[in-house]
């Protein structure tokens, strides 16, 4: 394959016979349908759950349309997205594989629409500006884009503010708690514990017009601080589910003993280090206690989290940092009825950006995805996404190259590699700038 000009933005397109996604579909008010999805999926959850939601000086917007901010860490997060904003009508965006998972009719029925994960999407802000100031619906936007990792705050990019400063609109956010605790992305088991939040305005309508964008993102920085493991030790929710700890090792995937990364492993509410034997039990209060004599390290998984990712920051820093996957199984999602299957493929991280490259693209030619590191902010990525494997996906305007990797336990570091590459040639770009002036 020509693995020539590596550093040059290239962006595939399908062949003009499949059938690509139209993110241009305007959505439509929905108010009958809505209601039964609250009542007959989001309450009855929520009940068991012994839910609470607390309304925070919301008097200045029910009742009128606005822009709802919501964590993201599970999918109960929509029940209480649905108990918050009831009885309004609503509006909110799912990723493709969204719509194959559970069909563009019944989507559509809910109001929902469709984009992809992590691109410029012109669309989304002309429906965002439609819902509201057209429908009179409330726009539903989960700005991290993805599930919380750890249970805390992900990346927002700063486009957030920039739209809602574009389009005027008041703003609310739902900040959740227990929603990341009780079902992880990396263990798919719902443990159906305590989840609580709150909503409450960041943006009134009076400011709307007049707020600039860094007034904005500070506000909405300032709403998005949360830590669900702390959270759930503080108000001591206990989750005594026997399988607590499976998968926990698919983020915490660098021993702080040895420091020797994939090498760790977990089961049952235990987590372990096969390279130094180190072990440690997770409570159920979501804490960690080294029980092979050694010492904890990190009691707080997101301290464990959060060294690893400044290990990988000094990787991005000095150099160092490099991945590459020479075996990986890449499928692509043009649209949602189903993922193409293209063989296997490689798939390169340098700080020069993210590669993907495929021997036949949709039966043809062999074709080359490349995002360069100031393109491409954060990364969509699954643990073991439908029992089909960990996947990285990588999304153009018209095509999603989800990538199925053949080592294990790689997703984690890349999301925070992917972060922090952007965030470095980002403060690169701004020296360049300088200088040039």
């Amino acid at each position: 394959m020509n693995t020539q000009d590596n550093f040059k933005k290239q962006i595939p397109e399908p062949p003009k016979n499949i059938k690509v996604f139209n993110t241009k579909r305007k959505p439509k008010k929905r108010k009958f349908v809505p209601w039964v999805a609250q009542t007959v999926i989001s309450w009855p959850d929520l009940k068991k759950r012994g839910a609470k939601l607390t309304r925070t000086n919301m008097e200045a917007l029910d009742g009128k349309p606005y822009l709802l901010l919501i964590n993201h860490a599970s999918k109960v997060d929509l029940n209480m997205m649905y108990k918050a904003t009831h009885p309004q009508p609503l509006v909110n965006v799912m990723t493709i594989e969204g719509f194959r998972d559970f069909t563009l009719p019944l989507m559509d029925l809910l109001g929902v629409i469709g984009k992809r994960k992590f691109i410029q999407d012109l669309n989304l802000i002309k429906n965002i500006k439609y819902t509201i100031k057209e429908l009179g619906a409330i726009f539903v936007l989960f700005p991290e884009s993805r599930y919380s990792l750890d249970g805390t705050t992900s990346y927002i990019t700063p486009s957030v503010g920039a739209l809602v400063h574009m389009i005027k609109v008041p703003v609310a956010v739902l900040t959740l708690h227990g929603n990341f605790v009780t079902h992880p992305q990396w263990n798919k088991k719902n443990k159906h514990t305590y989840v609580e939040g709150e909503i409450r305005p960041i943006v009134l309508p009076e400011e709307a017009e007049t707020l600039s964008t860094d007034e904005v993102n500070r506000r909405i920085a300032e709403a998005f601080v949360y830590d669900d493991y702390k959270w759930q030790y503080e108000n001591k929710v206990v989750i005594d589910d026997p399988d607590r700890a499976k998968g926990l090792h698919s983020i915490l995937y660098k021993c702080p003993r040895c420091g020797k990364e994939f090498e760790t492993d977990s089961a049952g509410c235990e987590l372990w280090c096969n390279a130094c034997g180190a072990r440690w039990e997770q409570d159920e209060y979501g804490r960690l206690h080294a029980t092979d004599g050694g010492e904890t390290v990190y009691e707080h998984i997101p301290d464990w989290t959060k060294w690893e990712r400044e290990c990988v920051r000094e990787e991005v820093r000095n150099g160092t940092y490099y991945f590459e996957d020479n075996d990986a199984r890449i499928e692509t999602l043009p649209n949602w009825t189903k993922f193409h299957k293209h063989g296997h493929g490689r798939v390169v991280q340098t700080i020069e950006g993210t590669r993907v490259e495929v021997d036949s693209y949709y039966g043809g030619e062999p074709t080359v995805l490349f995002r360069p590191a100031l393109d491409l902010d954060s990364m969509h990525i699954e643990y073991d996404y439908l029992g089909w494997g960990d996947c990285i996906d990588i999304s153009v305007p018209k095509d999603s190259f989800w990538c199925y990797l053949s080592k294990r336990d790689q997703i984690t570091k890349i999301s925070f590699a992917t972060e922090e590459i952007y965030f470095l040639a980002k403060e690169k770009a701004a020296r360049k700038k300088k200088e040039s002036c």
